[in-house]
C-alpha cells in the first residue's frame, strides 16, 4: 500500500539532509517537505533528494515548503541549529539555538492538531521542553531524539548479542546508563556476565567520547541521528508501539528528558517504568532539576511565549 503520510524537515544542512535521505529510502511517507532559511541550499537538497526518491520508484515526493505548509504535516522534524565549535562558550551556543528553535515554532503555529513534533537540535532536552510549551500541541505529541542514539552506540560498544540496555536522563554529560536494568538474552547482566568482564563506567565514558570525536572532526553526527529519525518516524506512522529512550515531558520535574517510552501514532503512548537503583535514580533526578532551573532562567531572561 502506498504511504499517504507527510513528513517535514526543518533545517536541511548535514543532519537534516541525512534525515530526509533516510526517510526517503525507508519509503514511509508520500511527501517529504524541506524547509530552510537558506533557500539555495533547500532547493539544492530538493533536487538531490528527488533523485533518491526516483531510485525508490517515486514512492516519496520531495518538495520545498514554507513553515506554514510544513506545520500541516503528520510529523515535523526540527534539526535546525547552530554548529557547536569546541572551545565555544556553551551559554552562547545554547542561547542561539533556543532563539532559533523558538522563532521556528512561532513561525509554524498553529500546527495541525494531530501533528507530532520531533526535536533533534541540541541541547535536545532543553529545546524539547521549550517546543512543548510554545507549540500548543498536547505534551504527548512533542518529543526529542534524546538518548536514543546513545543507547544504540552503547549496545555496539558492549558487542554482545541480544543486549537490552538504555542510556537515560538528560542528554550529554549528565546522561545515565541504566546498568542495573540491563539484560543479555533476557537475563540480568549481573547473572549473564562476570562483574569483572564488563567495565561499565569505561564503556559509558567511551559512548560519550565517541560522539565528541565525530563532532570534533565532522561537526555533526548526520548518519547516526538520521537512522534514529527514520526509525522514530516509522514507529509513529506505523503505530508500532516500540520502546524507545526519547525525550518527553516528565510531569514530576516539569521538563523533558529521556525515559523509555512506547512510541505510536499519537506520539508518546506511555512511559515505561524502570526500577532503577538508587544511584542511577539520584543522578537522573539531579540532572532533571538542573534542567528545570535552566528552563526557568530562560523564562526570566527571554520572552518565549
Amino acid at each position: 500500500m502506498k504511504p499517504t503520510s507527510k513528513i517535514a524537515i526543518i533545517g536541511v544542512g548535514q543532519v537534516g539532509g541525512a534525515a530526509a535521505n533516510a526517510i526517503v529510502l525507508s519509503s514511509i511517507a508520500s511527501e517529504v517537505l524541506l524547509v530552510d532559511s537558506d533557500i539555495d541550499r533547500r532547493d539544492a537538497q530538493v533536487q538531490d533528494l528527488s533523485d533518491v526518491a526516483y531510485s525508490q520508484k517515486g514512492v516519496t515526493r520531495v518538495q520545498a515548503a514554507t513553515y506554514e505548509e510544513a506545520a500541516q504535516s503528520d510529523i515535523i522534524v526540527i534539526t535546525a541549529g547552530s554548529r557547536h565549535f569546541f572551545g565555544q562558550c556553551s551559554i552562547d551556543y545554547t542561547a542561539r539555538n533556543v532563539s532559533m528553535v523558538s522563532n521556528i515554532i512561532k513561525s509554524m503555529v498553529p500546527f495541525k492538531a494531530s501533528s507530532i513534533l520531533l526535536i533533534v537540535a541540541n541541547p535536545v532536552d532543553l529545546l524539547t521542553s521549550i517546543a512543548q510549551e510554545l507549540s500548543g500541541l498536547p505534551r504527548h505529541q512533542v518529543l526529542g531524539a534524546g538518548t536514543f542514539l546513545d543507547s544504540i552506540r552503547l549496545r555496539g560498544l558492549v558487542a554482545a548479542s541480544s543486549i537490552d540496555v538504555y542510556v537515560l536522563g538528560v542528554h550529554g554529560e549528565a546522561q545515565v546508563t541504566a546498568w542495573s536494568m540491563t539484560k543479555i538474552g533476557g537475563s540480568p547482566i549481573a547473572k549473564a556476565l562476570l562483574p569483572s568482564s564488563l567495565e561499565c563506567d569505561k564503556i559509558s565514558d567511551e559512548c560519550r567520547e565517541k560522539a565528541e570525536i565525530i563532532m570534533r572532526t565532522k561537526g555533526s553526527t548526520p548518519y547516526g541521528i538520521a537512522s534514529v529519525v527514520a526509525s522514530t518516524c516509522t514507529s509513529i506512522l506505523m503505530d508500532k508501539r516500540n520502546i524507545r529512550p526519547l525525550s518527553h515531558y516528565q510531569p514530576e520535574f516539569g521538563c523533558c528528558f529521556s525515559l523509555p517510552a512506547l512510541i505510536g501514532r499519537q506520539g508518546i503512548v506511555g512511559t515505561v517504568h524502570m526500577p532503577l537503583n538508587d544511584e542511577e535514580k539520584a543522578k537522573i533526578d539531579n540532572s532533571a532539576k538542573k534542567l528545570k532551573a535552566r528552563l526557568e532562567a530562560i523564562h526570566k531572561d527571554c520572552d518565549l511565549v
